[in-house]
Parts: structure tokens; sequence; C-alpha cells
């Protein structure tokens, strides 16, 4: 049994603004960051059968998008509320860094975090890439890792390799993330066909996702899978479904990005908002 460390430990919490608003809180929640595709290229294609039963079992947002291209910026935002001014996938200077984040607002409210890289060499690891497949811009707590971590910084631990996913998912931190490596995420090399992509991705999340979509049904649990981006786009209109036990089936119109999903995470655990998800419109309709 592997422990991800909670709240007594080793992160102070920064000072956020505003209040939680969500009356459900996930028992274990998972998100899965997928790339570069547009809502278009997903929904309705039938070489994505998994991900579109997943649209039609749950509650897929029809009008939501990335905050901006390339990829790491949307990371930086899902995972913080802010871009922290990064506009490229080069690597961060100043790491680690010190600004609010979602891992660190959990750990220091009692929760726990960790994201799951596949393809990443170790657990901690800093490398900006590994084996063609690893891309460190993809792993945005990375960037606010510590060996003794201060206010906002996070423990080694919880940047985990995917290999430690565990199969019980009672084991699961509160809050995971987990991203696929670069053939498993539709991002690729440029060898591998568009079609084949989304083909691999969405057999990969079935293989990988499929049982803890069925456990979160029965245990008051919640996937979420989005994109960081789509295919370089102006409306920048990414795929976003939920689905779990406390979900209302359906399609939903509400404009959301990043920040109105990082915000609903946050409201769920009634941690303090982090950058812009304090100003981001909250996302209830999909609940009861």
């Amino acid at each position: 049994m592997r422990i991800w460390l909670s709240a007594i430990c080793l992160v102070i919490a920064g000072t956020f603004a505003g209040q939680a608003t969500a009356t459900w809180a996930p028992y274990r929640l998972v998100v899965v960051i997928e790339e570069n595709h547009a809502y278009e290229q997903i929904i309705g294609n039938k070489d994505a059968p998994f991900i579109n039963q997943l649209a039609k079992e749950g509650a897929l947002f029809t009008n939501a998008h990335g905050v901006r291209h390339p990829s790491q910026p949307n990371y930086l935002a899902l995972f913080s509320g802010s871009t922290q001014g990064v506009t490229d996938d080069k690597p961060i200077h100043g790491t680690p860094l010190k600004t609010p984040n979602l891992g660190a607002g959990l750990i220091a409210h009692g929760y726990t975090f960790a994201g799951f890289s596949e393809s990443q060499p170790v657990v901690g690891s800093n490398v900006q890439s590994a084996n063609g497949l690893y891309a460190r811009k993809h792993n945005p707590w990375s960037n606010w890792q510590s060996l003794n971590p201060g206010p906002n910084q996070l423990p080694l631990a919880v940047n985990e390799i995917f290999a430690h996913f565990p199969s019980d998912f009672e084991q699961l931190p509160t809050v995971t993330f987990v991203i696929p490596n670069i053939n498993n995420d539709e991002h690729g090399d440029g060898r591998i066909s568009n079609q084949q992509l989304i083909r691999m991705s969405d057999d990969w999340l079935e293989k990988h996702l499929g049982l803890y979509v069925q456990w979160a049904k029965t245990h008051n649990s919640l996937l979420i899978v989005t994109w960081d981006e789509d295919n370089d786009t102006t409306a920048n209109h990414i795929p976003t479904i939920l689905i779990g036990s406390n979900v209302r089936p359906g399609k939903y119109d509400q404009r959301i990005d990043h920040y109105n999903v990082l915000r609903m995470i946050e409201d769920f655990y009634s941690v303090p908002r982090a950058g812009h998800s304090e100003t981001a419109a909250p996302i209830i309709d999909a609940f009861p």
C-alpha cells in the first residue's frame, strides 16, 4: 500500500479568497487529461467508442475550451488557476514555484493528492522528457515539488509514476491526475496517424480506467476526462466529460474552461480557490 502525504505534514497553504459552493465531495476523484483534439474530432467519432460511451452515460460539456495554446499553459491553468506567465512548452524557470495550486490546497486541508504520469522514469522525476514518451510539460505538479517543501510546494512523493496506480481504488488519493504518455494521450510524435492515435487513446482509457468508472458509480466517486487544448484553432473547443455516482447525465452548454473545472474540484473539498478559479463560474447543473 502506497501512502500519499497529507495535511499534517509538509505543506503550508497560501492564502486564497472565496468560499466553496459545492454540496457534494466525491470520495475519490480522478482527472485524465488528453491532448490536442477538438470536440468535433472526438465526440461522435467511431474510433473513440469508449470515450463516446462515457459522454453518453455522463455529463458532456459541449462548450468547453482550453485557455490558450500550446499545451503547457493549459496544464498549469487546470492545476493552479494560472498559466504562471508561461506561453510555451519550454522548461519553466524559477522552480520550485511557490504559488497556490490544487495539490497544496488539498494537502493543507487534510486531503491527499497525487499525479500519475505514464512513462515518467521515477517518482519525483524532474527530467524534461524520457524515452520519447514522457514530457514534463504535461506534468504541472512537478514544477512545485521540493525536497523541503515550503508554502504551496509539494513533496516529491506526489509526483508518481503510472506503474504505481493502484488496482484497489480505495488506495487512491482523494484527488488523482492521470497523464497518459504521448502515444496514449492523442499527442503522438508525428509517426502515428491521427485516426490511430484516437483509437489508441480510447483503448488505453478503457483498459486502465474502465474498471474505475464502474467502481466510481457505486462508491460516491467521479471521473473527469478533458483535453488540454484543441487542434490549434482560435476556438480552442475541447471535450470535457464527467461521469460517476452523483452526476446527472446529459449535455450541458455552459461555457467552461480549465478555471471552471479547477473551481469545481476546489469547491468539492471546500479548499481555497487558486488564481483565476476564484472568479470562474461554478459548475453545478451536472449534479443533483
